[in-house]
């Protein structure tokens, strides 16, 4: 059986490379687009990309929602199909413009890839996420133990993430010389530290209580005066594993190198959790935290757009609109208060408010 059509292979790596160098996509974005293509192929057996007709897409289509997680042996979720329909769907546009392919693919077949409107606003629907409180976070910290150079590791990785609302992959790339614990603050060089979008910018400790601030210095103190860690050495080591004495391989310590991928993060957060006998929450659910917290504390629009900054948001509006969800609880003790007589709102409340509005009807956010 066939596995594989050298022009395919030669045209989707010519495809990848444009999303890298024209369309400057990450690495995980590009495989999620050769995954997308990698699927379609197995469905019509490898045949040539320039076969392309709109009935494959059609019953590719057909095939996808019948196929199952690999991981939860679930059907595939309504995003998965939304998305992957999405990455052929720009592929085959792209390619309907190639010298070899333009006379072959109609550029109006690869409209037959889109999902029905149902579909897509179920795939597109904004639900929530699971947040951490404060309190739960802190006691997290609280349970965790410091006897060992990697519990050390842990539990300040753990503060920092509060502290800060550092993305993982950026905590994977840190270096010692990035705080400046006299200003408080962390300084995120994009040309050391993966930051999104490759964004540079300075986040100052917010203000979530001495323990995690403490735990944090503890951990400088540690690195810098009993490991001897120079400031061009990780925050934030990776494990050193050796075989042991009952020839099992084990952990030993940290060496002096950074972490490759966030996915030992992750886990780190979700045996913390565990021990404290709380649900998981990955490290990107502080940063919903965090902004959760400013919403509270906030008491003008000044102050909340330098919080916004301090998340390394360029715009307030980011904060508001991918990270502001309102409490059900919360919700409803607002729209009471609606009804009640209130102040005039201030110019610069009414210049948000009325900028999150148009942003909505822009994207048809309702």
């Amino acid at each position: 059986m066939k596995k594989h059509n050298p022009d395919n292979v030669r045209v989707a790596r010519k495809y990848c490379i444009f999303l890298k160098e024209a369309k400057r996509q990450n690495e995980s974005s590009i495989d999620g687009v050769a995954k997308a293509i990698n699927r379609f192929e197995h469905y019509t057996k490898f045949k040539d990309f320039k076969l392309f007709h709109f009935e494959q897409a059609v019953g590719f289509k057909k095939y996808l929602t019948n196929q199952k997680n690999e991981v939860t042996n679930k059907p595939l979720s309504k995003a998965t199909l939304h998305t992957t329909l999405r990455h052929l769907k720009n592929f085959f546009q792209w390619l309907a413009m190639q010298t070899g392919y333009k006379s072959r693919i109609n550029y109006n077949d690869t409209e037959y890839f889109n999902l029905s409107e149902k579909d897509t606003r179920v795939a597109n629907a904004k639900r929530k996420k699971p947040v951490p409180s404060r309190e739960q976070i802190i006691h997290v910290l609280e349970s965790m133990p410091e006897r060992t150079d990697i519990e050390r590791r842990n539990k300040a990785l753990i503060a920092f993430t509060l502290l800060t609302g550092a993305r993982d992959s950026a905590l994977a790339s840190l270096k010692i010389k990035h705080v400046n614990l006299h200003e408080d603050s962390l300084f995120q060089d994009a040309r050391e530290v993966n930051t999104k979008f490759s964004k540079t910018f300075t986040t100052y400790f917010f203000p979530v209580g001495e323990l995690p601030l403490n735990i944090i210095k503890a951990w400088l103190t540690y690195l810098t005066k009993e490991l001897l860690f120079s400031p061009d050495d990780p925050l934030f080591p990776k494990t050193k594993i050796e075989n042991g004495t009952n020839r099992k391989f084990e952990s030993t310590g940290v060496l002096r190198e950074h972490w490759q991928t966030a996915n030992p993060i992750r886990e780190i957060f979700k045996q913390a959790f565990q021990n404290a006998h709380l649900p998981y929450y990955n490290p990107h659910s502080f940063r919903n935290t965090l902004v959760r917290l400013g919403e509270q504390l906030c008491q003008t629009p000044e102050q909340f757009k330098a919080w916004s900054q301090n998340l390394g948001h360029e715009g307030v509006l980011t904060t508001f609109y991918s990270y502001g969800d309102v409490q059900d609880y919360r919700q409803a003790e607002l729209i009471k208060k609606l009804s009640e007589p209130r102040d005039n709102v201030s110019v610069d409340t009414a210049a948000i408010i009325e900028a999150t509005i148009r942003k909505m009807q822009k994207e048809n956010v309702y």
